[in-house]
């Protein structure tokens, strides 16, 4: 278990186990060489094993090593125990057991996920390990206590000899415990670390995929908008022309013109909104920092007449009304604006029925400017939302603003979006982009003038 700050470390990899097998036939054969050598030097005088017994040692040494990453515990244990027989019985091996089992503690503190075990494990060995120094220490001690040069002052030979002893003993364990320790933090932090970037990577592409999907969303928005209105006109039109071509050959051909003008006037739309998502900077582009329009072929406020009257020549007699002082509106929300009252009228031209009338009213007020809709269409019993009410309600929020739609009492569909205005700094020379200069009743047709009216416009697609 790791600590609940740092999260484990990887296990070893198949490249680092085969690395602990290199590293115990390199212990193996250093081992053999050192007892071979340490044999020849008598490093333990009469009292020195035989060097076949080395060479056993140096396989018990050397093999548990070979598996130290995989069970370090055990290893530990193992190679100490194989060290504490070597020196108790004098085998002519000294310095491969020590690095040995410096390696072997080293490894427990390094790769042993079970913390707990590990430390217990190590305190163990050291704890046995100066214990048994301890009692060497006390074993030499009575030996030489009748040599007159060990009690001739505090610091004799011999007792210089066992300070030494301890004090190489504690930076021995002193060291493999604190590397151990080191180890395991650092590649548990490099693991969290590692761990930290594939996340970053998979919200990075969760993010890219949610953005694809937005566009796509706000594509389909935008082509709604723009193809639903003018195939709409067009099919209303192209209707009428066929009932009045036989009677009323003029007539048709006016209306043919309608539909030939709708079609035209798509085509252009799309061309525009098509140039508009090739650019870099996104669909914003054609909006000024001050939030006027530069493009002139996008739509505004000021385009609320014309749509006015295209909803009339459609079969829909609609009237414009300004209320109010007109006052600089962003581009992006003159945008919005139009849309929605374009989705509107669509809608009122599918589903109002024969014999109905639509109003558009443009509202300024000292902070909102309001944007109503309504249709005098027959009853509806039940409003189905579809992608033009959600379109609506996105362009409403996307402004900043709110929109209620739904039924009215006196009969047909009202939708009505009040926007909070965002006041440019003035400029001169600069007009305002309002819907229409002045307030006044235009278009043709009548229509419905009751503002309190509870609900609003038609069956969305």
């Amino acid at each position: 278990m790791g600590t609940p700050d740092i999260p484990p470390r990887p296990r070893p990899t198949a490249r680092e186990l085969r690395g602990d097998i290199v590293l115990a036939v390199v212990i193996l054969v250093g081992a053999v060489f050192s007892a071979a050598l340490s044999s020849i030097a008598g490093v333990y005088g009469d009292e020195q094993a035989p060097l076949p017994l080395a060479v056993g040692y140096a396989f018990a040494l050397a093999a548990p090593l070979a598996v130290r990453r995989r069970w370090p515990s055990v290893v530990a244990v193992l190679v100490s125990l194989a060290y504490f027989v070597a020196v108790t019985l004098h085998i002519p091996e000294i310095y491969v057991g020590n690095i040995a089992m410096f390696i072997a503690l080293y490894t427990v503190g390094a790769w042993s996920t079970d913390r707990r075990r590990a430390a217990i494990v190590r305190i163990a060995i050291i704890i046995g390990m100066f214990a048994w120094l301890l009692v060497v220490m006390y074993r030499d001690a009575i030996e030489q206590a009748d040599d007159a040069e060990v009690m001739a002052g505090a610091f004799s030979p011999f007792l210089a000899y066992m300070l030494i002893t301890t004090m190489v003993n504690v930076l021995y364990f002193g060291g493999a415990y604190y590397f151990g320790e080191r180890a395991w933090a650092s590649a548990a932090q490099r693991a969290a670390l590692e761990q930290r970037t594939l996340d970053l990577e998979r919200e990075r592409e969760l993010t890219g995929a949610q953005a694809v999907a937005l566009d796509r969303v706000r594509i389909a928005r935008e082509l709604h908008d723009v193809v639903a209105h003018h195939v709409s006109v067009m099919g209303v039109q192209a209707g009428a022309a066929r009932a009045v071509i036989d009677r009323d050959p003029a007539a048709a051909k006016t209306l043919l013109a309608g539909v030939e003008e709708s079609a035209r006037e798509a085509i252009r739309d799309l061309r525009n909104l098509l140039e508009t998502l090739r650019a870099p900077e996104g669909p914003d582009a054609a909006t000024a920092p001050d939030g006027s329009i530069d493009d002139p072929s996008t739509v505004g406020l000021d385009d609320l007449d014309a749509l006015a009257t295209a909803s009339t020549s459609a079969g829909l007699p609609t009237t414009m009304t300004v209320v109010g002082d007109p006052v600089p509106i962003a581009g992006v929300v003159q945008v919005n604006l139009y849309r929605i009252a374009q989705e509107a009228l669509t809608n009122a031209r599918r589903h109002a029925g024969t014999g109905a009338t639509a109003e558009v009213r443009l509202r300024y007020a000292d902070d909102t400017v309001e944007l109503e809709i309504t249709n005098t269409g027959r009853a509806v019993g039940a409003v189905s939302p579809g992608l033009g009410h959600l379109g609506m309600r996105e362009r409403a929020a996307a402004s900043g603003g709110t929109i209620d739609t739904g039924p009215r009492e006196r009969g047909g569909f009202r939708v009505r979006v009040r926007v909070p205005i965002a006041r440019p700094a003035a400029q001169s020379g600069t007009p305002a982009a309002s819907g229409t200069k002045g307030s006044g009743t235009k278009g043709s047709g009548t229509g419905p003038s009751d503002a309190d009216a509870p609900a609003a416009g038609a069956i969305a697609l």
